[in-house]
């Protein structure tokens, strides 16, 4: 007791420093309690997601996810590629003619085959039993004869007689009763040197077709005689085309009241007053009745030629 009395201030410090290191020590304690708490936690929680994203489970890792995230855009990239190679197949564009493998069409090259083409087509015509007119130059009765072009016009030029051959075999092929008349666009200073019945007002168009990129559309005009069994064989022949032949507007009128509106009435508008004639007829004796006797129809179709650009 004496050495604490002599000591007192000592003693009562050591005392001091012994409670604070127990209360550091149970701080301490405390502490590391909790975080191994905190620890225990966090390490459960990554031991779930890993477990949630092993491939046993059936669901990727990150990683893997990322992987096949990327296969499968890839995949639809591709399939988007094969349908637009598949889409392009319908629209696939009318050789001009001619067509030299250099692309540069000369005025001598055009003059001949354009000629050239103008006879087949007659030819074709008369093999087809279709009529057409006299002589008839298939819209191109201005260029007929030339041997010098407008500048920049054979190119065009080439294009319309390609397209305007391809419409013909249509109708040909379909065995219609006469080709009236085909009208274009101008796109030769030629051009107005020749009858204005052979052209169209209307002006080729560009439009925007989404994934298959832009397009030109041509127009045309076509007055011919038919009965109703060949004009379907028109429209389907037509539709069912490699090249995108669009009919844009129909006009049907018997072909005996041509005086009424003249072959180029109501190309824009829709179907005419017109189409099949039905006329009950007398009963023929030793015979059956004939309920339908169908005439002859005038038919003018507005066509558009659609082609993609190169790509």
């Amino acid at each position: 007791m004496a050495w604490i009395k002599r000591n007192l201030g000592f003693t009562i410090g050591g005392v001091i420093a012994l409670l604070l290191l127990g209360a550091a020590s149970f701080y301490l304690y405390k502490s590391w309690s909790h975080n191994n708490e905190a620890w225990d936690a966090v390490k459960a929680k990554y031991d779930q997601l890993r477990q949630d994203y092993t491939p046993s489970s059936g669901m990727p890792l990150p990683g893997n996810e990322k992987v096949d995230n990327i296969k499968a855009v890839q995949d639809q990239t591709q399939q988007l590629e094969e349908w637009i190679a598949k889409a392009r197949t319908h629209f696939k564009s009318v050789e001009p003619i001619p067509n030299p493998a250099g692309g540069v069409v000369t005025d001598q090259e055009f003059a001949g085959t354009l000629r050239k083409t103008i006879q087949d087509l007659q030819e074709a015509a008369t093999n087809a039993n279709v009529e057409i007119p006299a002589d008839y130059a298939f819209s191109f009765a201005a260029e007929r004869n030339l041997v010098t072009f407008a500048p920049g016009s054979l190119g065009p030029l080439s294009i319309h007689l390609g397209e305007v051959k391809a419409i013909c075999d249509v109708l040909f092929s379909a065995k219609i009763n006469a080709l009236v008349q085909i009208q274009r666009e101008v796109v030769s200073d030629n051009d107005s040197t020749g009858a204005q019945s052979d052209y169209l007002s209307d002006k080729a168009t560009t439009a925007d077709f989404g994934t298959l990129g832009q397009a030109t559309i041509t127009p045309y005009g076509v007055t011919f005689k038919c009965f109703s069994a060949d004009l379907g064989r028109v429209l389907a022949s037509l539709a069912s085309s490699d090249h995108s032949f669009i009919v844009k507007g129909i006009n049907v009128i018997p072909a005996g009241a041509v005086g009424m509106g003249g072959p180029n009435a109501g190309i824009e508008g829709g179907a005419g007053g017109g189409g099949e004639i039905a006329q009950p007829l007398p009963m023929a004796t030793g015979g059956l009745q004939t309920v339908r006797d169908e005439k002859l129809l005038q038919v003018t179709l507005a066509i558009e030629v659609v082609k993609l650009s190169k790509q």
